[in-house]
């Protein structure tokens, strides 16, 4: 089976490699913009500031032949499967990040806090429920 996915925008922040980017967004990651593809302007109808979003993006950078990995990256802790962790490294590197919507301008969309990298692409939102 195929699957084709297809980014609906793309991430711009200030983080630019990973040594930079916190493990997880609440550990001190930057505001960042999603910069919208403008054939995808009409699926922002209803999004309001406030709102909190789960952002899918593929984390293009990822090794994606790693199964097994030391937990954030620490190799004094036991290794463990990728299924096990929320290592970026898997075969299929989807991130999943929870984030506030602080403002949309146009196609722009402000958010807070995203530990992506800029340019990663961002293949879905959907509001937290």
């Amino acid at each position: 089976m195929n699957m084709i996915l297809k980014p609906v925008g793309s991430v711009r922040s200030p983080l630019k490699d990973r040594k930079q980017a916190p493990k997880q967004g609440s550990e001190g990651a930057p505001a960042a913009d999603i910069e919208m593809l403008p054939e995808y302007a009409d699926a922002l109808l209803g999004l309001q500031a406030g709102a909190q979003l789960v952002l899918l993006t593929w984390l293009d950078r990822s090794d994606r032949t790693a199964l097994q990995v030391h937990p954030r990256g620490d190799e004094t802790r036991a290794r463990r499967g990728v299924f096990a962790t929320r290592s970026p490294d898997r075969p299929n590197p989807v991130g999943l990040h929870e984030v506030r919507l602080v403002s949309i301008h146009g196609l722009r969309l402000r958010v807070e806090p995203l530990e992506a990298l800029d340019g990663t692409p961002v293949i879905d939102i959907k509001p937290l429920i």
